[in-house]
């Protein structure tokens, strides 16, 4: 067994981030080069900004986003009808003894950034940190 089974810290082995950022470099390119023929994926930019793997590397989780956020529910889906391919296509491009399953979610990593930016610049907040004197 591997040390990430054998670790309570929940913290990816660096296997998986590696084989994680693989992932996301194949996607990215085959979304970027339009190799998946649908409507949805044709008409929307996307892009993938991160990658989470299972420890035992045969789930991996891919987050997408759309350019500006729009039709994330059809995107989502696309990729879905498509995993099959994308699947093979990634098992070609990256050496691993088994061909990790994909699964797609919508990334909302800048949907919490925007959150928190708007937390800290509201009135009380600024109020806060102003300098009493």
């Amino acid at each position: 067994m591997s040390r990430a089974h054998h670790s309570n810290s929940g913290e990816p082995s660096q296997r998986m981030l590696r084989v994680a950022e693989l992932i996301r470099h194949s996607m990215a390119e085959l979304l970027a080069r339009g190799n998946v023929l649908d409507p949805v994926l044709e008409t929307n930019v996307v892009t993938v900004p991160r990658v989470r793997m299972s420890p035992d590397l045969k789930l991996a989780t891919i987050f997408v986003m759309p350019l500006g956020g729009q039709n994330g529910a059809e995107v989502i889906a696309a990729l879905e009808r498509h995993k099959k391919f994308l699947r093979g296509e990634v098992s070609r491009k990256i050496n691993l003894k088994f061909a990790p399953e994909l699964r797609f979610r919508m990334d909302e990593s800048f949907d919490n950034a925007a959150r928190i930016d708007a937390l800290l610049n509201s009135p009380k907040v600024r109020g806060d940190l102003e300098d009493p004197s």
